[in-house]
């Protein structure tokens, strides 16, 4: 009975540690972090989307681990530099890396 037992509780502990990687993607971060990314991301478009400067613009917003990108074209440097206080004005922003293009 008693090998019985722990044959037991060690498959419940692999159980538990097999579920645990499996909750997380190829690049190691588990579904809160996918999530928590997906939601900055949201939370920038939102507010690039809503400002009167910005809302004509194509502007695409990818997000790793708090840190933001910003792509695409805009007309003025001035312009630029607002979408990047924009994006560091939401919460969980670590880092934005401004790479959108300034038309000619």
């Amino acid at each position: 009975m008693n090998r019985l037992r722990r044959i037991l509780v060690f498959s419940v502990f692999a159980c538990l540690i097999l579920a645990m990687y499996a909750c997380q993607t190829p690049a190691g971060r588990t579904a809160g972090q996918v999530v928590d990314d997906a939601t900055i991301t949201t939370k920038v478009k939102a507010k690039l989307l809503h400002d009167s400067i910005l809302s004509g613009f194509a502007i695409s917003v990818n997000t790793f681990e708090g840190e933001v990108t910003l792509n695409g074209a805009v007309n003025s440097v001035k312009i630029k530099d607002r979408a990047s206080l924009l994006s560091r004005s939401v919460i969980g922003v670590r880092e934005v890396h401004n790479l959108l293009k300034i038309k000619e």
